[in-house]
C-alpha cells in the first residue's frame, strides 16, 4: 500500500520542483502562491498534545511556523495552515504600498539549499493586506502580522505605530521588523536609543488598543550580524521595555566561505537557508542566556528538518519558522518535521516538546555543538 504522505514528497521532488526551477524564483514563487488560493487541501490532521507550546500568551498546536516573507500580503493564510504548520506570519506590510527593489531580487543557490533576497520591502500596503484579513477574520489559527516602514517615510517609527494600530483587530502578535538588510538604514533603528523610542511608542500603542481588541503580544525581529555588545544593548533594551519577546534571526549579509554557488553568492542580499543555521542557532543560544527566562524567543534560520527543529529548541527557542526549506523540500515539510520531532522526543526521553527548550543553550553559545553535529 502506498503511503500518500510518501507519495507526495515523491510528487514534489520528481515533477513539481522541476517545473518550478525553470522559472525565475521570483515567478515560481507567484506561482506557488496562485496555487495555494486556488488548490483545496484537505484540514490537517490535529497535532499530538505533546507538540504544543504555550509562549507569548498564545497557545501553539505545533512549534512549526511559515516565517514572513512567503505569504507578503496575506493571500494564503488558510491553505498555509492546513499544510500543517501551527502558525503563519504574513509580510513584511509597510503602511503604503511599495514597490519593492528592482527585479532580479531573488535567487536561488540550489547546491547550498539557500536563498539570498533584496525584495526591499514590496508590500500591496496595510490597507490592501488588512482587508483581505479581515475577510478571514472569524477563522481559526494563529497569525502573526510582520510590520515594517516604507522605505521613503520621513519618521520610520512613525511606520511601525501606524502597523498596530492599523492590524490591533487581527493580529494574534506583531513582528517589528527592524532587520532586514534590504532597506537602507532599516538595521539603524536596532541600535540601543532608537529601539528605546521606537519600543515605547509601539507598546504604547499596543496597550492602547488592547482597550478594544485585547492584549497584543509585540516581538522584534532581530539581525545575526551582530555583536554580543549589540545584543547585549538590544536585550537590555527589550527587558527593561518589557516586549513580548525575540525573533531570532533575520537574514545575514555575510557570506560564509563554505558556499558552493560562489557566483550567485556575490549577490547583494539576505542569505537564508541552510548557511544560517549555524551562525542563527548561536546567536539565538546567546540571546537565550541573556534574556534569562523574561520572554521567550522564536528561532529562524535554516530550519529544514527535525534535527534541525530541535536544535534551534534546545537552543532556546520556544517555536520556530521556516521558510527557504520549502523551496528545496515542498508542502510536506511541516508534516515530516513534526513526525520527525515526536521520534526524536522518544530517543531523548522529553515527555514534552516544551522540555527540551533551552537545554543546549550553553553548549550552542560556547561553541560546543556545531551545525556538522545537528544534521
Amino acid at each position: 500500500m502506498i503511503d500518500p504522505r510518501q507519495s507526495a514528497a515523491q510528487l514534489f521532488n520528481a515533477l513539481i520542483r522541476p517545473i518550478l526551477f525553470r522559472f525565475d524564483p521570483e515567478t515560481a514563487h507567484a506561482l506557488a502562491i496562485k496555487a495555494l488560493a486556488n488548490f483545496p487541501l484537505p484540514r490537517p490532521q490535529p497535532d499530538d498534545p505533546r507538540l504544543a507550546v504555550r509562549a507569548f500568551g498564545l497557545d501553539f498546536p505545533n512549534p512549526i511556523g511559515l516565517a514572513a516573507g512567503f505569504d507578503k500580503n496575506g493571500e494564503v493564510v488558510d491553505a498555509i495552515l492546513r499544510l500543517g504548520f501551527g502558525f503563519a506570519e504574513v509580510g513584511t506590510i509597510t503602511p503604503l504600498p511599495q514597490p519593492g527593489n528592482p527585479r532580479p531580487r531573488l535567487f536561488r543557490l540550489t547546491r547550498d539549499a539557500a536563498v539570498i533576497n533584496r525584495f526591499g520591502f514590496n508590500s500591496e500596503g496595510r490597507a490592501a493586506v488588512h482587508a483581505r484579513l479581515a475577510r478571514r477574520a472569524s477563522r481559526r489559527g494563529l497569525v502573526g502580522v510582520n510590520i515594517g516602514a516604507n522605505k521613503d517615510a520621513s519618521d520610520r517609527t512613525a511606520d511601525y505605530i501606524r502597523g498596530i494600530e492599523a492590524f490591533a483587530d487581527l493580529a494574534s502578535y506583531f513582528t517589528i521588523n527592524i532587520s532586514s538588510p534590504n532597506t537602507p538604514g532599516l538595521r539603524d533603528l536596532q541600535a540601543r536609543d532608537a529601539l528605546d523610542d521606537l519600543l515605547a511608542r509601539a507598546l504604547a500603542a499596543r496597550d492602547a488598543a488592547a482597550e478594544k481588541f485585547g492584549r497584543r503580544p509585540v516581538l522584534v525581529k532581530i539581525a545575526p550580524d551582530l555583536s554580543l555588545s549589540e545584543l547585549d544593548a538590544i536585550v537590555a533594551c527589550a527587558r527593561a521595555r518589557r516586549i513580548d519577546g525575540l525573533i531570532v534571526s533575520n537574514t545575514t549579509i555575510a557570506r560564509p566561505r563554505t558556499l558552493i554557488e560562489t557566483r550567485l553568492a556575490r549577490e547583494s542580499g539576505g542569505l537564508s537557508g541552510r548557511p544560517l543555521f549555524e551562525v542563527s542557532t548561536r546567536m539565538l543560544a546567546a540571546a537565550y542566556q541573556r534574556v534569562e527566562g523574561q520572554f521567550p524567543l522564536i528561532g529562524v534560520g535554516g530550519v529544514d528538518s527535525p534535527e534541525t527543529a530541535l536544535a534551534k529548541i534546545e537552543a532556546g527557542a520556544s517555536v520556530v519558522q521556516l521558510y527557504s526549506a520549502l523551496v528545496f523540500k515542498g508542502p510536506e515539510l511541516p508534516r515530516r518535521i513534526k513526525r520527525g520531532l515526536l521520534s526524536l522526543m522518544a530517543q531523548k526521553s522529553y515527555p514534552r516538546l516544551a522540555d527540551a527548550i533551552g537545554v543546549a543553550a550553553s553548549d550552542w553559545a560556547s561553541g560546543k555543538v556545531s551545525a556538522d553535529k545537528t544534521r
